[in-house]
């Protein structure tokens, strides 16, 4: 990457198309799942190498649970071996792993591994990955509401306290507003992902599955950002 290349702060990635990239292929969804996974080992690894910060990656929303009980079954026992087994990288890298969304209804062995995950790499300091599982954004901003009346009630806030930075605190995680936000798949939509914090975000439509999206295209999609005027409401 040149060294003039900006690169954003804070990137979000909706990974979409894992399971029309294994139909197309005569597979069954899931193996477009598990190919995922060895994807963005990669683009983890190349947006530590390259000075990303925090990265934010939409993988299981709450509306996942509607999806065939087999699927779900399977992405929640690949999330367990995933972390247990397959972020050995984010130690030589020094990444810090969160999660943000609703730990309600995650079956335990999921729970377990993200908190173990979480407790191995919370000294790390170089890239910051907020996994967003069992995430969405309605939830998160019900969830905030709740917590800021909760502080409210008890006196611990005044209403004079709350204002935007004080609302961006108290989400699932305390991270800087989204700058780049990619989605796979040729879908033209949010689906519910960090609506408050991408809010100024550029946007990129890649018509490529997940599964494919590799560091090469990746690197496309730095390029593209860096031919945007981002004005944050002014005149440039």
């Amino acid at each position: 990457m040149d060294k003039d290349i900006i690169i954003p702060n804070h990137i979000g990635i909706i990974m979409d198309g894992n399971g029309r990239w294994a139909q197309e292929r005569g597979q069954i969804r899931t193996m477009g799942h598990k190919k995922a996974v060895s994807t963005l080992k990669d683009l983890c690894i190349h947006m530590a190498d390259i000075g990303v910060k925090y990265v934010s990656l939409y993988a299981f929303s709450t509306e996942n649970f509607k999806r065939d009980i087999k699927e779900v079954d399977f992405l929640m026992k690949l999330f367990i071996n995933t972390f247990n087994k397959e972020f050995d990288f984010i130690k030589k890298r020094h990444v810090k792993v969160i999660f943000s969304g609703r730990r309600d209804p995650l079956p335990e062995g999921v729970l377990k591994a993200m908190d173990a995950l979480v407790d191995e790499t919370k000294n790390n300091d170089k890239l910051v990955l907020n996994i967003c599982l069992n995430y969405g954004s309605h939830a998160e901003i019900v969830d905030m509401t709740k917590k800021v009346c909760s502080l409210y009630k008890s006196g611990k806030i005044d209403l004079n306290d709350i204002d935007e930075e004080f609302i961006q605190r108290n989400l699932y995680n305390d991270l800087p507003p989204l700058d780049f936000v990619i989605r796979t798949s040729g879908e033209y939509r949010l689906s519910n992902f960090m609506m408050y914090q991408a809010s100024y975000a550029e946007f990129y439509f890649p018509k490529i599955y997940f599964p494919d999206f590799t560091v090469e295209e990746f690197d496309k999609a730095i390029l593209e950002f860096n031919k945007r005027n981002r004005r944050f409401g002014g005149v440039k």
